[in-house]
């Protein structure tokens, strides 16, 4: 597996083409295979995307990570950490850019380790000779040592050590700032270098020297002052490392439009590793470190040379000879150079020096990813390690639902689906030993056995949706209701989020870089199962039975199906298993709310409302004791259309009432007992009048219902409103103490169970009930909708008799399912119509609607 597969290519723009391309081309085929296929829209749509981003992410591996890999390492040079590198393997523009990043980052390295060192020695070179010369006047001054003649001369010698130091070091600036004059005029080769030699002999060391100049008349253009202080510095230098009654050679000859000085010496020689580096800055070798030399003389020697154009290096000992050999080259007549700039006294010049090696790169942390930019700050990615277990185990699920889920009804199969999906998602999870998280698993298996107890889907599809929310929320921990809301639309988010990881993760798994042996294995492994289940399929009867039981459909009509639904349950399942693996922040930590400064803020408000609460409550009042008549010649309505009118709008003003609650107890303050007193009367009496609005609305929808019929709407809004009533007792419950952050919890689990309630009651077969005992009552029913309940309501209906039995079961059929459909409701539905067999929905035709 390539890690980055456009690496090869040699232009970025031609790499964002081809990424267009390869995404758009893809969109373009999965959409219409969905579309040629029949996959539902709401399938293909998120297949189609999740494909797209899953190629573009594999594409773009690589294309932009050096850029912010370089912002990461600029921001650690800045801090002095220049041993960082850049990968560079990409061919376009990027990587040009990273390989020039990196011979920057050298180079800097090269020098700051060049300016360290020089510090370091000067600062070494300097403290000799003072602590030298500071003692020397200690003594004299603590009368020690007389201040005679010969102890004054060492204090000297130690002041030129210094003075010697530094006019080398201001000679180094010069060079090296562009600023050193080069005064180039015809110089006679022979007597400069018979001048530097006296020079040399002067300094009193114990050897000789033999100098030989061709042609002995040699003029060359040079600077005669520097060019004298190269040829001094390497006499100096092969004087100082030659054994006593050694001899130094200085040659000097023509060489086309160049001439050549040699300076061999007798000594030790320069080992071949260290010839470059001894003309750095105090590049002196440790084993002629006690020579006295100040480390300067043979870099100012190679910037003379460069200096004039040249080359200096050492060279191999001649045949049967030892020692040093040193030569430089320089042309007759060097290239014109910049006047130069005296640097004063108050003028720093740059000190600088060769480019030192390459130093090993620095180990680059992975760079941050374009989703860290976008949602780094609020879903940072804390060290979140790859799983391949994980996505394995949503590739399994995926694997799974594709073969369980098309052409099969809500059952068995289902619920195996889901308990595997939340399976993965549980283990991925940091939390899952927290109490809050294991009670949201645990509903969520009672919501998802729903598909396996109940055959009305209207109650199943509104289980496994809370099922999902209570999952994201449980993995989450979310405590506030903004922090719900934002689990369940980070969800999606997490496919995005998780790419960057899912490249990891894919990345470690132990197959990677074998696709060879694993598409061997496969072959061989499925030709094995094919070959020798067909034989034993087609030897035994009841194995044929147990493999036509276990295998799906797999023609091509339906192929194409399964492998969208693949796609969308193991991507879904991934994004949810990210999303446990790394939960995002959903709540705001430490921001506590500002209340209002004047008690009257809220509390005019709050107060308004109680009395338009109060002003409803007399008019019910007035009903109440007035009665229907009174009603009816008032406002013309009878009173079961009085009460289908205000229904819904007692419910949404009881979910306001809340909001309001909520509003005001974040903005009141609580600082002194009148603060909290006022607090409570204001919104205990809101809740106590709010429960008589509850109160009203379960009333009006229970007379509606007896007027107009029982309905699957009707008793879902009957149970919203409940369970609004009891948040608002559990609003006054938290008003005693104060204390609110345990309400969303409750409101969110105490939904849940509502919902499981309602599923527990058996609702189709609840309303089918009721509206057969409003038949016997008063003779009117709906025979259609009745009909259109699921087969939870079959074995309520299957009692009624003659006629009546007819129009209400005609055209429903039961029984077919396989063991993966199974599901309570349709079984309880075919053992109550065993043996009745099918009613055609012809027989209708007899059906008298008895409505109202």
């Amino acid at each position: 597996m390539t890690p980055q597969p456009l690496v090869g290519v040699r232009s970025i723009k031609v790499k964002l083409g081809l990424l267009v391309a390869a995404s758009a081309t893809v969109a373009a085929l999965v959409a219409a295979l969905g579309r040629s296929d029949n996959v539902p829209l709401w399938l293909t749509i998120p297949v189609t995307i999740g494909l797209a981003l899953a190629l573009t992410q594999l594409l773009a591996v690589g294309m932009t990570s050096p850029l912010r890999q370089m912002t990461a390492a600029a921001r650690r040079m800045a801090t002095g950490d220049y041993a960082v590198r850049v990968p560079d393997t990409a061919r376009d523009e990027v990587g040009e850019l990273a390989r020039a990043f990196n011979t920057m980052a050298r180079e800097l390295a090269g020098v700051d380790r060049q300016r360290r060192e020089l510090v370091a020695n000067v600062s070494h070179e300097l403290r000799t000779p003072l602590a030298g010369l500071r003692a020397v006047l200690e003594n004299v001054v603590d009368g020690v040592a007389p201040d005679d003649p010969a102890v004054l001369a060492t204090a000297l010698a130690q002041a030129e050590r210094m003075s010697g130091l530094v006019e080398d070091l201001l000679d180094l600036a010069r060079v090296d700032a562009g600023k050193a004059p080069l005064a180039a005029r015809g110089v006679p080769l022979a007597e400069l270098l018979t001048d530097a030699v006296a020079e040399a002999e002067a300094l009193g060391r114990r050897v000789t020297y033999d100098l030989r100049v061709t042609p002995p008349d040699l003029v060359v253009t040079a600077d005669p002052a520097r060019l004298h202080q190269l040829v001094a510095n390497l006499l100096d230098n092969a004087s100082r490392h030659s054994p006593a009654g050694g001899t130094v050679e200085v040659r000097a000859e023509a060489a086309g439009d160049r001439y050549r000085i040699e300076v061999r010496d007798s000594g030790p020689g320069v080992p071949a590793a260290d010839r470059e580096r001894v003309f750095e800055p105090f590049g002196t070798l440790a084993a002629s470190g006690g020579t006295g030399g100040t480390g300067l003389g043979l870099a100012i020697a190679r910037w003379v040379t460069d200096l004039h154009g040249g080359t200096i290096g050492f060279l191999d000992p001649a045949d049967g000879s030892s020692g040093a050999r040193v030569r430089v080259e320089l042309p007759l007549e060097p290239a014109a150079r910049p006047a130069a700039v005296p640097v004063t006294s108050n003028q720093e010049a740059p000190v600088s020096a060769p480019t030192a090696p390459p130093s090993p790169p620095a180990p680059v942390p992975p760079p941050p990813s374009i989703t860290d930019d976008l949602l780094g700050g609020f879903w940072p990615e804390r060290g979140v390690p790859a799983r391949p277990a994980l996505l394995l185990g949503a590739l399994g699920t995926g694997l799974l639902g594709g073969l369980v889920l098309p052409e099969r009804a809500l059952g068995i199969g289902t619920f195996l689906v889901l308990v595997a999906a939340g399976s993965v998602v549980l283990t991925a999870s940091r939390e899952r030993r927290d109490a809050f998280t294991l009670s949201c698993a645990g509903l969520c298996v009672l919501l998802a056995a729903t598909a396996v107890v109940r055959d009305a889907e209207w109650v199943v599809v509104l289980c496994l949706l809370a099922g999902a929310g209570l999952c994201v929320i449980g993995v989450t921990g979310g405590r506030t209701l903004g922090g719900f809301l934002l689990s369940g639309l980070m969800w999606p988010v997490a496919g995005l989020r998780g790419m960057p990881w899912l490249g990891r993760t894919v990345t470690a798994l132990p197959v990677v870089g074998h696709g060879a042996a694993l598409l061997r294995t496969l072959v061989w492994s499925v030709l094995g199962l094919v070959v020798f289940g067909a034989l034993f399929a087609s030897a035994d009867a009841l194995v044929a039975e147990w493999v036509d039981a276990l295998l799906p459909d797999l023609t091509v009509d339906t192929f194409v199906l399964r492998a969208f639904v693949t796609t969308a349950v193991g991507g879904t399942v991934l994004a949810a298993a990210y999303l446990s693996l790394n939960p995002p922040r959903v709540d705001r930590a430490g921001v506590a709310p500002r209340s209002v400064a004047r008690r009257y803020e809220w509390l005019a408000p709050v107060l308004v409302v109680v009395g338009v609460f109060a002003v409803f409550l007399v008019a019910q009042a007035t009903v109440v004791f007035g009665g229907h008549a009174y009603l009816r010649r008032t406002t013309g309505l009878t009173y079961a259309e009085y009460v289908h009118e205000g229904f819904a709008q007692l419910t949404v003003a009881t979910a306001l009432t809340l909001l309001v609650i909520a509003v005001a107890a974040r903005k009141a303050a609580r600082e002194t007992a009148a603060d909290r007193l006022w607090l409570r009367l204001a919104l205990g009496a809101l809740c106590a009048e709010t429960l008589v609005v509850v109160a009203s609305a379960l009333y009006r929808m229970d007379v509606y219902q007896e007027a107009y019929g029982f309905t699957r709407l009707r008793l879902l809004v009957d149970v919203f409103e409940g369970w609004l009533g009891v948040l608002v007792l559990a609003v006054v419950v938290s008003g005693i103490g104060l204390r609110g952050a345990w309400l969303p919890r409750f409101a969110l689990l105490s939904g849940v169970l509502g919902l499981l309630g309602l599923a527990a009651v058996n609702p189709d077969a609840w309303i089918a009930r009721h509206n057969l005992d409003r038949y016997a009552d008063t003779g009117r029913v709906d025979w259609s909708y009745l009909r259109g309940l699921s087969d939870d309501a079959v074995p309520v209906l299957a009692e009624l008799t003659g006629s009546d039995r007819t129009c209400a079961l005609a055209g429903r059929r039961v029984g077919g399912d396989d063991w993966l459909e199974w599901n309570l409701g349709r079984a309880r539905a075919g053992d109550a119509l065993a043996g009745a067999g099918a009613v055609s929905l012809d027989a209708t035709e007899g059906c008298v609607e008895r409505g109202d």
